[in-house]
């Protein structure tokens, strides 16, 4: 059993901005704040805009020039960091107990007063441009956009969260603004923090600073959930020394139920270096340096991929061995055991530990818990149902998602 060393509280400020405290005994503390908007939400004319405004909010205040909110940011001592996925973007500071209050103040400046600066926006246009150009560069990166790409002809995953080169070129003041008083507004939001502070006073801090935001929630938006179309395509480039290979599958019709069974599959499959991918492509066959999985579950989400990079001549043979593994999952000739299963135990109480120490891996994961309305003790329940799991039901699970893959692969010409 998991023993607890903190209390949670849910409250929601007059604004409607939702804000779990997290008291704990701690000399570090953590705040995030996750806006409810990202990749998925965005138009065809939008792809990028989302990661544009995170970068953009770093970029001064009106009480703030980009270099005073960097510096004061840089003074708490500790991290601060921000990133936009498909389901939200995301806002995080950790830092000393002594700094924690200015923290709050800093966040609170940064995500309600930007300036979007013309100035520092075209100095920004500049800088994502680069990042986007710089992900065409990185062939891991680069194969797995290949892959989504190929993969779907409607759905928002068909592109990169930096988004489309020809939007973030033309982005203007206006749109960016317009787009930023859409979404990040208090009732679009969710903020956590961890302290040590008692509730009434990390809400009273809390408080002092975001409570003058104002603004609606965004009507909601029909999210796109389309499954992965079951092709293999293989694409050319330039002066390269390894190929790729990517897999992804979609599964977006099973059950809350199958989660956790398929959360130990993948585990076993390729999360380790011991998995039954690992074993076979590097320790028994010696194609590759590595290979592994990518496991999205989310409400919206529902993803695995598995990557490997080996030379060319040792493309044929690496994907066969691939399907042959799994095949031989799929239909029951490599079974995941009682062994596994007490491995995974131990993995998942030592994942949920580590998190329970850890002030900003605690917020980081009640945030996101509480942004997908999913139970924000998941992780004890999880704990719970690992014994109830058996072999059956991940065996069941591994036919139901391991089929009709779209795959990728990525040559030199």
């Amino acid at each position: 059993m998991v023993k607890l060393n903190f209390d949670v509280k849910r409250h929601t400020l007059t604004n409607g901005l939702e804000v779990i405290t997290i008291k704990k005994d701690t000399q570090l503390a953590a705040i995030n704040i996750g806006i409810k908007v990202g990749a998925l939400y965005e138009s065809i004319k939008e792809k990028g805009i989302s990661h544009f405004i995170e970068h953009a909010l770093f970029k001064g205040t009106k009480n703030r020039s980009d270099e005073e909110l960097n510096e004061e940011l840089e003074a708490l001592g500790g991290e601060y960091n921000a990133y936009t996925d498909y389901d939200a973007t995301v806002y995080t500071i950790s830092c000393l107990m002594e700094e924690f209050e200015n923290a709050v103040e800093l966040l609170g400046d940064m995500i309600i007063n930007p300036t979007f600066d013309k100035k520092e926006i075209e100095k920004e246009r500049g800088v994502i441009l680069s990042e986007i150009r710089m992900g065409k560069d990185d062939i891991e990166d680069f194969s797995f956009k290949n892959v989504n790409k190929i993969a779907f002809n409607n759905s928002p995953l068909k592109y990169e969260v930096t988004g489309l080169e020809e939007n973030v070129s033309r982005f203007s003041r206006t749109e960016i603004l317009s787009y930023y008083n859409k979404y990040y507004t208090p009732k679009n939001s969710l903020l956590t923090m961890v302290s040590s502070l008692n509730h009434e006073d990390a809400i009273k801090l809390v408080e002092m600073h975001f409570e003058e935001w104002k603004g609606e929630k965004p009507d909601p938006i029909n999210i796109i959930k389309e499954k992965n179309e079951e092709k293999l395509e293989i694409s050319y480039k330039k002066d390269i020394e390894q190929s790729t290979i990517v897999y992804l599958y979609t599964f977006n019709d099973i059950s809350k139920a199958d989660e956790l069974p398929l959360r130990i599959l993948n585990h076993r499959l390729g999360e380790s270096s011991n998995s039954l991918l690992f074993r076979e492509i590097r320790e028994n066959r010696g194609l590759a340096y590595d290979i592994y999985t990518h496991l999205e579950i989310t409400n919206n989400i529902k993803t695995l991929y598995i990557y490997t990079a080996v030379s060319e001549e040792n493309v044929d043979e690496a994907k066969q061995a691939i399907d042959e593994t799994l095949k031989n999952i799929t239909e029951g000739k490599i079974q995941i055991g009682e062994k596994d299963l007490d491995i995974m135990k131990k993995v998942h109480k030592t994942a949920v530990i580590s998190t329970l120490e850890d002030s900003s891996e605690l917020c980081n994961y009640m945030l996101h818990q509480a942004l997908e309305d999913e139970d924000i003790f998941e992780f004890v329940k999880d704990m719970h149902r690992l014994n109830t799991v058996d072999t059956v039901k991940i065996n069941e699970v591994g036919k139901k998602v391991l089929k009709n893959p779209t795959i990728h692969i990525l040559k030199s010409n």
